[in-house]
């Protein structure tokens, strides 16, 4: 099934099951993830593909669209800097990558050709992580 000709669905459909909503008493993270979750596709920013990664959130719709904005522009600063989206993606479980080995390819491209400078000037830990997806197998992407 491709994951993108639902631009005009939500989470809660593409996703199933539908969340209940969140606990009275629940954090501003897990409110806006149940926000996000009712937004259509085509409408998720870079900043709410960060998140939803970030939270592991339906990832075989949302890692996709995030792989998308990165081959464009890997560094895109989606939320708190550079780079943020990017390594929010390369975090994603290797079993979210296996559903997209083309993509995961094409991502461990443009981040093997990224400049060493612009390496170094992302946050602590973060050329480690990008190596790791790089090492990977091209299966585990």
């Amino acid at each position: 099934m491709d994951h993108l000709l639902h631009l005009d669905r939500t989470l809660d459909e593409l996703d199933p099951p539908h969340w209940a909503p969140p606990a009275s008493d629940a954090t501003r993270l897990v409110r806006k993830v149940h926000e996000l979750r009712q937004v259509p596709l085509g409408e998720l920013g870079p900043a709410d593909l960060r998140t939803l990664l970030s939270q592991q959130v339906a990832l075989p719709y949302v890692l996709p669209l995030a792989v998308f904005l990165l081959l464009e522009e890997p560094l895109l600063d989606a939320y708190f800097y550079e780079g943020d989206l990017l390594l929010a993606a390369v975090n994603a479980p290797a079993s979210a990558w296996a559903l997209f080995p083309d993509l995961g390819t094409r991502l461990h491209a443009v981040i093997a050709a990224l400049p060493e400078a612009a390496v170094a000037r992302l946050p602590r830990g973060a050329a480690e992580e990008l190596a790791r997806f790089v090492a990977r197998p091209e299966s585990l992407h």
